[in-house]
């Protein structure tokens, strides 16, 4: 092989990881403005000087916007290690294990990306994209934990409540404006509120006699 193709070969990794390291700034930019400013008061103009790159070149990465929050979105479920979760699943059969690490999961997401969560629902008053992906979000964890439950044998669930009524239990325990009350306002370590979660829905779902 000549040097030249292998140059260009070379040029080529280059170029990717220059846009791949261009769009992460960008994407770190739009977080710290997001949060600082507020959704609605960033403008893309604002996001392109704060990551030192052109307007036209926010828009090339990310289309718009809406575009750079939603792939902020993705990356905050990215962010609680899904990998884990399947990898504890997997590991533990047993229903008790599983709720504890389906709530691990949502407490490493709060804690590394609730920010990102909240702004999402801030930007989703006005824009209908937006509140489209929230709601998918949502439905997201609870079809996962529908189908986790589901998987249980007959018997696990205390005798007055059905898979539905569970997730609709799980979901008004475990969520984002409470880890953000314990955790912001009220100054419970991340894992206290997990340890309480994992607790709480045990008693409140399990039928352990």
């Amino acid at each position: 092989m000549t040097a030249e193709p292998v140059r260009r070969h070379y040029d080529s990794l280059r170029r990717a990881a220059q846009a791949q390291q261009t769009s992460a700034e960008i994407a770190r930019a739009a977080r710290e403005l997001f949060l600082a400013n507020g959704w609605a008061a960033t403008t893309v103009r604002d996001v392109a000087r704060t990551a030192g790159v052109s307007v036209p070149t926010v828009y090339a990465a990310y289309g718009n916007k809406t575009g750079l929050t939603k792939a902020l979105a993705d990356a905050a479920d990215l962010s609680a290690d899904v990998s884990l979760l399947l990898a504890d699943l997997e590991a533990a059969p047993q229903p008790r294990r599983q709720l504890a690490a389906m709530v691990a999961y949502d407490r490493r997401l709060y804690e590394r990306a609730g920010d990102v969560i909240m702004l999402l629902r801030e930007a989703a008053r006005t824009e209908p994209e937006l509140a489209q992906a929230y709601r998918d979000g949502r439905r997201r964890g609870d079809d996962a934990h529908r189908q986790v439950m589901s998987g249980w044998p007959a018997g696990t669930l205390r005798a007055d409540i059905d898979v539905p009524t569970a997730v609709d239990i799980y979901a008004a325990v475990c969520n984002i404006d409470a880890f953000s009350e314990l955790t912001a306002e009220r100054g419970w370590p991340p894992e206290r509120v997990e340890a309480w979660w994992t607790a709480l829905l045990t008693r409140e779902l399990l039928d352990e006699r």
